[in-house]
C-alpha cells in the first residue's frame, strides 16, 4: 500500500480517484491488524487501488469527513466519499465489500 499525504489525497480527490483510503495511527494496535488483513487484499486484489495515510498528519480532513474512529477505510468513487468502514472482521469480508466496488 502507498502512503499519501493529505496533498496527495487532496489532489487524488479533485482528480475523480476512485479506489480506497486506509486511514490509521501507528500506536493503534487494531489499525495494524486491520493493516495486515489489507496487505493481504492488495496481494488478492492488484488491481485495487488501496492508499493509506496516518490520521495523526491529518485532523483537518479526519473532521471533514467525519472520521469517528481508526482504523477506517474509505471507499471512494470518482473523488467522493461513498463509503466509511470501520469493522474490518476478516479477510473474506474485506474481499467481498472491495471486489464489489
Amino acid at each position: 500500500m502507498l502512503e499519501w499525504s493529505q496533498q496527495e489525497i487532496e489532489s487524488a480527490l479533485k482528480n475523480d480517484f476512485s479506489g480506497f483510503i486506509y486511514l490509521y495511527t501507528p500506536m493503534c494496535g487494531t489499525c495494524q491488524m486491520a493493516g495486515k488483513m489489507l496487505t493481504v487484499v492488495n496481494e488478492l486484489l492488484p488491481e485495487s487501488a488501496i492508499r493509506k495515510a496516518n490520521l495523526n498528519y491529518m485532523p483537518t480532513l479526519a473532521e471533514k469527513w467525519n472520521v469517528e474512529s481508526v482504523p477506517c477505510l474509505l471507499i471512494v468513487h470518482n473523488g467522493e466519499i461513498t463509503e466509511k468502514i470501520y469493522a474490518f472482521h476478516s479477510v473474506p469480508y474485506l474481499l467481498e465489500k472491495m471486489s464489489a466496488v
